[in-house]
Parts: structure tokens; sequence; C-alpha cells
């Protein structure tokens, strides 16, 4: 499961989900840059939470859905480092209510995060991917994009978007020998989820055939399965990290 060599680029990866991915990541030998874009103490955190177990670990702040932003950032990346060869696009946000009452503005926000970042990122990455003939991008997706939900119109709609852009970027990007895939997490214990009472956490649960809250180290282990030798043959899919909960 050796990273040793790459550099990798995680995008929102100052906490939570991210946090551990960068950790996971790290721990496989790559050298990490943590984005983030307005929690600088949670991403020196993170990078001192890396460096304390013996890795590398730089932070780079930029918003995902800014273009310019994106390109400086990559090319930052690659003057400093030398190369960009794993990208995971885990950045994302929720501004959550019913269609009916939806500001447009909540809509165009989310879309630009969640599904436009990641566009803009892998496409600045894949350049420099495309020249070295090796690459690894996973986009982290949700069990929301494929079941949907009530008052998440937009966020549904943003991570059901980044499978069909797993899917076309994996069959363009095959014959360098990059691989794209996505992971879809279902209920993670995350600072959002542990802030709901115990009758909510209950009843979700409930849903879950495994009856518990999947750990942000879940989705990142399913991140280095697909980042790693063990997942070299395997591009374009999406593998569900849920308990069951979507099958």
């Amino acid at each position: 499961m050796s990273l040793k060599g790459k550099i990798a680029l995680v995008t929102g990866g100052s906490r939570g989900i991210g946090r551990a991915i960068c950790q996971r990541v790290s721990s496989m030998g790559a050298h990490v840059y943590i984005n983030y874009v307005s929690n600088p103490a949670a991403a020196e955190e993170t990078q001192k939470m890396i460096q304390g177990a013996g890795g590398r670990a730089d932070i780079i702040c930029f918003d995902v859905a800014a273009g310019e932003q994106v390109q400086d950032a990559i090319k930052q990346i690659t003057t400093a480092a030398g190369s960009l060869d794993v990208l995971v696009n885990n950045a994302g946000i929720t501004r959550d209510g019913l269609m009916a009452r939806m500001k447009e503005s909540d809509w165009d926000l989310v879309l630009d995060t969640n599904l436009k970042g990641a566009f803009l990122c892998a496409k600045a990455a894949s350049r420099v991917m495309m020249k070295n003939k090796w690459g690894r991008i996973v986009n982290i997706t949700s069990v929301i994009g494929f079941t949907g939900n009530a008052g998440q119109i937009n966020y549904a709609s943003a991570k059901a978007g980044l499978v069909g852009l797993t899917k076309s970027m994996a069959r363009e990007f095959a014959s360098r020998n990059i691989t794209v895939n996505g992971v879809a997490p279902g209920y993670i214990v995350t600072d959002m989820t542990s802030s709901l009472s115990e009758d909510i956490q209950e009843k979700i649960k409930a849903e879950i055939p495994l009856a518990a809250l999947g750990t942000a180290e879940d989705v990142a282990g399913a991140v280095a399965y697909l980042l790693g030798e063990d997942g070299r043959y395997v591009t374009g899919q999406v593998l569900h990290v849920n308990g069951g909960m979507y099958m």
C-alpha cells in the first residue's frame, strides 16, 4: 500500500473525513498537502498530527470553486514538490433546505464547491499526472447522491454529479495510467453527526444493517485501497462505505 515518494493533495483536509484521509495517505509514505479555506487552526492541527507521526505535510489555502486559485495552488505544489501524483477531492459544504424555499445562491454555492470544485482540481492536477503517466484521483461523493434526501436537493445533486464526473474522467485518463474512483460514505461520526440528539442518532442506526455509524477512518481505509497498489486495476468505480444502508 506504499505511496512513498508520491505527492498528494487532499481538499478539505483540515478536519473530519479529510483529516483522516490526510493521516492515512501520510502513513502510506506520501508527502501530503492539506487544503483548507476557512479554518487555519484545524489545518495546523492536522499538520502537527501528521508530523508527530513522522510524516510530511504542508498546508495550502485556496477555494476549490475559484479557478484561478486552484491553478495557482497546483502550480505552487508542483514548483515546491516537483510533482502531484494523488488528488482526493473531499471538500464539500451543505446549505440544507426544502426545494420550494431554497435560495438560488444556496444551490449555486453547494454545486460550485462540491461538484465544480472537484472538476477544477482534477482538471489542473491531471495535466501534471498525464505528463508523468501515473496518477490517482478519488472523489468523495455520498450515499445521499444515490438515495436522495428531502431538504438536500442541492447536496444530493452535487454528489450524484460527482459519480458521472468520476466515470467520465476514468475513461478519459485510463490510457495515461491514471485511475479515477469515488468513495460514497454513509452516516459517519463527525462534528455534524455528534451534535444530533441521541434519539435522532438511534433512528439513523435503525436504518443501517450494521446498526452503527461509521468512522472517518473507515472512509480513509477505502480511499487508501483505491490509491494503493492493491487498487491499481480499479477505475471508474464507486466504493460504498455505509454499513449496508444502501446496497
